[in-house]
């Protein structure tokens, strides 16, 4: 995990003449907001569902590594269970200590990776993620950040695929509304084939900031 670099100093942040601020508002200091998003940084997991992340990925891999190098949990689950033979206490275990559940992934055929569906089947257990005992997940965020191949003019209502790329993934957010999970406005990467190089990064630099966020906006059920 990598160690992120300690707050600015606010010195460097002034301006050469600063806002009257009213005696009864108290401003926010750097040091407050860069351990807010220390805060953040810990208590979220990066779950990557992709194939050969370290292989064939470019747009994954990129948007993972930035992850990463601010100091994220980013977990390669092709890697970790190349096999499909999930360990379903260990990943309860690791959901149960995160607060922002982030699923990365390629869209492959308007939906997930095989290996995101089999975690899925196998982890969120009825007693464990949802029934009326199954409260572990219970008000975490839950956070899609997926990247399709195609231009994201093609994923409108009325012409290309005839559908957005938030109707594509209802699925999770249904299961988001079952677990108790609040369902935030996914990150989409669209057109991840034909990106270069420095359109990636840029993503990548966007993504981190997104995830990071210390207030994020859920998605309403028929937005």
């Amino acid at each position: 995990m990598c160690t992120v670099n300690g707050p600015p100093d606010p010195a460097d942040l002034a301006g050469e003449s600063a806002p009257v601020i009213s005696a009864s508002i108290r401003p926010v200091s750097a040091d407050t907001r860069y351990y807010a998003r220390r805060q953040v940084i810990m208590n979220t997991t990066v779950f990557v569902f992709h194939p050969s992340l370290e292989g064939s990925s470019r747009v994954n891999k990129k948007l993972s590594d930035a992850a990463r190098q601010i100091g994220l949990d980013v977990r390669d689950m092709y890697m970790i269970y190349p096999d499909f033979r999930i360990d379903i206490k260990r990943e309860q275990e690791v959901l149960t200590h995160t607060d922002r559940i982030v699923l990365q992934f390629p869209m492959y055929w308007y939906s997930t990776p095989a290996l995101l569906k089999q975690w899925e089947d196998d982890v969120l257990e009825y007693g464990w993620a949802y029934g009326s005992t199954g409260t572990a997940l219970r008000g975490k965020e839950l956070i899609v950040a997926v990247s399709p191949g195609g231009s994201g003019d093609d994923y409108v209502h009325g012409s290309g695929k005839n559908y957005t790329v938030t109707d594509l993934l209802r699925p999770l957010q249904a299961t988001s509304n079952l677990i108790g999970t609040k369902y935030i406005k996914p990150f989409i990467t669209a057109g991840a084939s034909g990106m270069t190089d420095g359109e990636a990064a840029q993503k990548a630099q966007e993504y981190v900031e997104y995830i990071t966020r210390g207030q994020l906006e859920a998605l309403g059920a028929y937005e």
